[in-house]
């Protein structure tokens, strides 16, 4: 090549882009369905709107939204701290201590919340009196068990003695996860086992603790339904009171699924932004 002269560029390569059949199929037939299901809440009179609406905002069922509110932020605070405690306890060095987590955790874990609240709703069968004494010995203090106990107190309960069998594991699990030199190092500055726990090690596990707990909290919401079984006047057994009477029972059903569907839509709101928080210098 003389000087002077340029060498020649190359021919333009012709780019085949990669074809995607399947999205294709995928996505009309997501259009379909979609379609189906718009049409079907449009033209099937079965759902009956304006009954819906009509009860919507209705007393009866902004109380039982109330008492499904109430219950589910009473059973994730008193989940959460019996939860802690179960889970220090399965750590400690104690073998009684251990034992007894263990036991308390294989219990509520191992039967159905259904089958729990049924015997908390009718606790007092099972101890007709409550009373303060000496154990072994003389009672003081008695009172008639049913007198003491209401159904919102059963229903509160029961969900709180299971919800805290599972962030007792989901605790142990956080902990667990933070490397053991950081409880030494800890220990070499001169900090107590509590202070470490609550200086270092818990703030550590919250990257991994807040993700299921904000889950337990969102399946906790829908746990609600079954304090039916005491019963208990939250939504789901509110819905059914209304629509014994009225016999518009997918309707009503409906509307509560909008109701759960609205408030548990605010908690991963919630669960996204603590999730945020606590993973700072973590996110990918």
């Amino acid at each position: 090549m003389s000087v002077g002269e340029t060498e020649p560029r190359p021919a333009a390569v012709k780019a085949v882009p990669v074809r995607h059949p399947g999205r294709w199929v995928a996505g009309v037939a997501v259009a379909v369905l979609a379609a189906m299901l718009i049409n079907n809440l449009v033209t099937n009179e079965a759902y009956n709107w304006a009954e819906q609406l009509k009860y919507l905002f209705s007393p009866a069922v902004l109380g039982g939204v109330r008492n499904t509110i109430w219950l589910t932020v009473a059973a994730m605070v008193g989940g959460v701290v019996l939860g802690i405690m179960l889970a220090l306890m399965r750590l400690s060095a104690n073998p009684l201590l251990r034992g007894a987590a263990w036991l308390y955790i294989w219990v509520f874990r191992g039967t159905p919340l259904f089958t729990q609240l049924l015997i908390w709703g009718n606790i007092g069968a099972l101890f007709p009196t409550l009373g303060l004494g000496i154990p072994f010995g003389p009672e003081f203090v008695t009172a008639q068990t049913n007198a003491l106990y209401s159904a919102a107190a059963a229903a509160a309960l029961g969900l709180i003695f299971n919800e805290a069998a599972y962030m007792a594991e989901i605790v142990r699990g956080g902990i667990q996860s933070v490397d053991e030199g950081q409880q030494e190092a800890a220990s070499a500055l001169g900090l107590t086992r509590p202070q470490t726990l609550r200086r270092i090690i818990l703030p550590q596990a919250m990257r991994v603790i807040a993700p299921p707990t904000g889950n337990e909290a969102i399946s906790m919401l829908k746990n609600t339904a079954l304090v039916a079984a005491i019963p208990y006047l939250e939504l789901t057994f509110t819905v059914q009171n209304i629509y014994s009477h009225t016999y518009q029972i997918i309707p009503m059903l409906v509307m509560a699924c909008l109701w759960y569907l609205f408030l548990s839509s605010i908690m991963m709101i919630g669960q996204h932004y603590l999730e945020r928080y606590y993973g700072k210098g973590y996110s990918r």
